[in-house]
């Protein structure tokens, strides 16, 4: 060190400007590159310099780094180009990393959520949600589910077993890079809402997106593209029966327009929104939007406590008596549970 001092270890990686040397009597140690006077290995690394890469044991001489590769001869370049220093299994981690396989490179969470009463009235609650993003070098797949469901069966006296709440929805969405800020992405999303009459609204969808923000505390992605809707309502209580009901059902085209936000609060928490605006191409005063706001405490590596909320907006629903509500909103909290593969 430049201090005197002398430190005995392996070298694990390094980014060029911090070193991990690994020791007997203190585990890994991080130094700074600047305050290394002279290192040399026993071992061999895989070393990054000027935009070159050589492997083997590494020294230095004055203000260079000296990889004595095994091919070619030795290697010489200034300590302020090397990039990259990886032992053999850091290096083999990282490149399994750049290509992992479908089943690797998964983050996933379950949300749980459940409430009853009892007495003078009975309600059951129950959400559950799963979300998983499996991350690639220059891709990124994530699914998402989620499930609310009530019931009451007594109401001030009264037992009158009654649906209160019953939606699902679930999808997909794959992004795939061109460059660095770029990607194109392809979605499928999915419906369900008993109250609503909705048997199924399905809407595939593709487009170009924009890294606006790429961090490590922060990702903010912009979407734009379009999609193909198919919605079935059936069992719609009819206005100006007879029939008491009837069923209704289109295809239409829309835009995709929308943004996705993923942010780091403090050690523990992470914040999410997601927005979702689908104007329809063959009359613009009809249009949908989705807008999903949650948060996810860790109070340990896999429990933590989440919160969501959720607002889904139609401006034309089926004319029914009585009227179907344009807007549902949903609002939940519970625990997560989460794991990484």
């Amino acid at each position: 060190m430049k201090n005197g001092d002398k430190l005995t270890g392996s070298v694990t990686k390094s980014d060029g400007k911090t070193l991990v040397l690994k020791t007997d009597y203190a585990g890994d140690l991080t130094i700074k590159m600047d305050a290394i006077q002279s290192f040399n290995t026993a071992e061999e690394l895989h070393v990054t310099a000027g935009g070159k890469t050589a492997v083997g044991p590494v020294s230095t001489s004055g203000a260079n780094v000296v990889i004595a590769a095994k091919s070619g001869g030795p290697v010489e370049a200034p300590i302020s180009s090397v990039s990259v220093m990886r032992n053999d299994a850091e290096e083999t981690a990282w490149q399994k990393s750049q290509h992992p396989g479908w089943a690797e490179g998964w983050t996933a969470g379950v949300n749980l959520g459940f409430a009853a009463t009892a007495g003078n009235s009975e309600t059951k609650n129950l959400n559950i949600a799963f979300n998983g993003v499996r991350t690639g070098a220059h891709d990124k797949l994530t699914l998402y589910e989620s499930t609310i469901y009530a019931v009451s069966s007594k109401s001030a006296g009264t037992y009158l077993h009654q649906t209160t709440a019953n939606s699902n929805a679930g999808g997909a969405r794959y992004d795939r890079d061109f460059v660095p800020r770029v990607f194109g992405f392809g979605s499928v999303d999915f419906f369900t809402n008993e109250l609503q009459d909705l048997d199924l609204r399905s809407i595939l969808g593709g487009g170009l997106g924009v890294h606006a923000i790429k961090s490590a505390k922060t990702t903010l992605d912009i979407l734009a593209g379009g999609n193909y809707t198919h919605e079935s309502y059936s069992g719609v209580a009819n206005p100006a029966p007879p029939p008491d009901t009837y069923s209704y059902s289109q295809s239409l085209g829309a835009l995709t327009l929308g943004d996705a936000l993923a942010y780091k609060l403090g050690k523990s928490t992470v914040v999410t929104q997601a927005f979702l605006f689908y104007p329809d191409l063959s009359n613009t005063s009809q249009y949908r939007f989705t807008f999903n706001l949650g948060t996810v405490t860790k109070l340990n590596k896999w429990l933590g406590w989440q919160n969501s909320v959720v607002d889904t907006y139609v401006s034309d629903p089926p004319i029914a008596a009585p009227r179907i509500e344009r807007n549902d909103l949903q609002i939940s909290t519970g625990l997560n549970i989460s794991f990484k593969h």
